[in-house]
């Protein structure tokens, strides 16, 4: 197996210290806004194709797997014009653009939800594939590491990278001198300004974790976005609160939370009613009946096997190239 992408940063680093080779094409998303940028983001998609071809023809891969974002239009869309079987996999509850574009140059299209119009025999419904190593952490060795009471109820809340701000700040103000044990990953970008802010040795604040398994496996309740994790959350059964990021994309968070609470695994709230949430928080941890309620029911919605049901989909493609016919 082989990636390719843009010569960016996190392609260049990650993909090379996992193991595996990374061949690079120019390609860049395009600006919202009329000028140069635009105009040479429109040069580099034209010319994209054309580079994608030569790699597959070095490679001669027997499939190809687009995994979303303007990187993989132009890799399918060349994988297609020389014959090779091809998938995308769609990460949320709505297609992005890319996909949108891309879809009919692929055999298969994997996506995480059900998409209205997207059904037939080119779509199949897997879940979002999640790491195997956040699967089965031991709730109590997760205390132990992240320095939690043994005993007591713990919340988890978890950030992001990107888009989180108002959330991380929310659970600091708001649980930072008092309330239950809380494991808080709140991302990178807000850690230093919110440092100051935790007045607790039972709350424990961090950038990030090599050990997202057991963060998980220690809460009795998470507050989280409602982006990618939801999937690690429904696959731990983490009864939630989720906050969907109110800028995403065709609000999909919104659409992602929705379909976690409709599963009666969470609870969907939007940003700007986040003053609900203490008291929910409150309520959920002094009820054990209702979060064990809820935990079956994430366990129930979650799909822990996604990575190895797409797997076994593009095993299958790669064996029957040459009778496979977009649709």
């Amino acid at each position: 197996m082989t990636f390719a992408g843009s010569p960016g940063p996190v392609e260049s680093h990650l993909v090379p210290e996992a193991g595996f080779e990374l061949d690079t094409f120019p390609i860049s998303g395009f600006p919202r806004r009329l000028g140069l940028d635009l105009l040479h983001a429109l040069i580099r998609a034209a010319r994209a194709p054309f580079a994608c071809s030569g790699i597959l023809e070095r490679r001669r891969p027997d499939v190809v797997l687009g995994a979303g974002g303007y990187v993989a239009g132009p890799m399918v869309l060349a994988a297609r014009l020389r014959r090779m079987p091809t998938a995308l996999t769609e990460a949320d509850a709505h297609l992005g653009l890319a996909n949108r574009l891309a879809a009919p140059f692929a055999h298969k299209v994997f996506l995480s939800y059900s998409i209205p119009g997207r059904d037939g025999a080119k779509y199949v419904v897997t879940g979002r594939p999640i790491p195997t190593a956040h699967l089965d952490a031991d709730r109590a060795a997760g205390r132990v590491r992240f320095g939690l009471p043994a005993d007591g109820p713990v919340l988890a809340v978890f950030g992001g990278l990107a888009g989180a701000q108002a959330l991380n700040e929310f659970a600091v103000d708001v649980f930072g001198e008092t309330g239950p044990a809380v494991l808080h990953v709140s991302g990178e970008r807000d850690y230093e300004a919110l440092r100051p802010k935790v007045k607790r040795p039972d709350y424990v604040l961090l950038s990030t974790t090599d050990h997202f398994g057991e963060a998980l496996a220690v809460a009795d309740l998470a507050i989280s976005r409602a982006g990618g994790t939801v999937w690690e959350l429904a696959a731990a059964g983490t009864p939630s609160i989720l906050v969907p990021y109110p800028y995403a994309t065709a609000d999909h968070q919104t659409v992602n939370a929705q379909h976690f609470e409709r599963g009666g695994g969470a609870i969907a709230l939007d940003q700007s009613d986040l003053s609900r949430a203490p008291q929910l928080v409150v309520e959920l941890l002094g009820d054990p009946e209702r979060l064990r309620s809820m935990r079956d029911a994430m366990r129930t919605l979650a799909r822990p096997h996604a990575a190895e049901t797409i797997a076994d989909e593009l095993v299958a493609l790669a064996s029957g190239r040459s009778t496979h016919r977009a649709k």
